[in-house]
């Protein structure tokens, strides 16, 4: 087991590396990344569309997202949030602030691009008429409720969010064994879906998997059978959810969580 000052050690080098990536193949990881949040995101909505109490939907839909930063951990993808954790880097100063700025910006742009081909992808499948069309309303419902946040809460769940991804990304890093890295990474990110955080990424598939639903008028008529209000599921709306938690995301990745964390484990000069 690595020690909090080997994890500090080895958070620095992989944002080096990251920092010094190549264009290409930072969007095309990035790219990657989107998509395992967005496969996470599916299949959660898929586990928990058909259960009725709210509260073991949400840890229905937290026991199966996890798969998708475990995918990202293992492989070596490229995901926005994970990413913030570089800020310990540029404190130490290993890496400028324009390399610190060209990873967040490319990898943000390229974590959208794979989520929303996922989106496309599951609107193509047919699968949002699971149940009657009652997955593509409950699609459209976790879209709206998003959507419908006022700025000041989607900051904030954002911040709750990246504050236990970026420790489970840590965490991860604590383990040398495949196994130890998967339990390291499975509860603190089934914690912020059981606790409604918003994730910037995960958002990325939420919020267009639910305008494109919202656009196949058997979801539709669905989601107004069973009364979901869906005034709020709007392109600027959505835009907006995405500005704030993508905010929210980055003051709790790099204030609450790599610069308290980093200022702990840097050693004294």
């Amino acid at each position: 087991m690595n020690p909090p000052s080997e994890i500090y050690n080895l958070q620095l080098a992989a944002a080096v590396k990251k920092a010094s990536l190549p264009l290409g193949k930072m969007l095309a990881l990035g790219f990657l990344a989107g998509a395992c949040i967005a496969f996470g995101a599916a299949t959660s909505n898929m586990a928990a569309h058909g259960v009725a109490n709210f509260g073991l939907a949400r840890l229905v839909a937290g026991s199966v997202f996890p798969v998708g930063l475990i995918l990202i951990v293992l492989v070596g993808a490229e995901l926005f949030t994970g990413n913030n954790l570089m800020e310990m880097a540029w404190a130490e100063k290993k890496i400028t602030t324009g390399g610190f700025a060209r990873n967040l910006v490319w990898v943000w742009l390229s974590n959208l691009a794979g989520s929303v081909a996922v989106a496309a992808c599951v609107w193509g499948s047919a699968e949002w008429g699971a149940g009657g069309h009652a997955l593509g309303a409950y699609t459209i419902k976790v879209a709206a409720g998003k959507a419908a946040l006022a700025p000041g809460a989607a900051f904030c769940s954002g911040i709750l969010c990246n504050v236990l991804v970026c420790l489970a990304i840590l965490a991860a890093a604590s383990s040398k064994q495949t196994i130890g890295k998967i339990l390291a990474i499975w509860f603190p990110i089934m914690a912020f879906v059981l606790g409604g955080f918003e994730h910037s990424v995960a958002n990325m598939y939420y919020l267009p998997a639910g305008l494109m639903a919202l656009a196949s008028p058997d979801c539709a008529a669905k989601a107004a059978e069973l009364g979901i209000a869906t005034d709020a599921l709007t392109f600027w709306h959505a835009a907006r959810n995405l500005l704030f938690v993508t905010l929210g995301n980055m003051a709790g990745g790099m204030v609450f969580t790599a610069a308290l964390w980093g200022s702990a484990q840097r050693p004294s000069k």
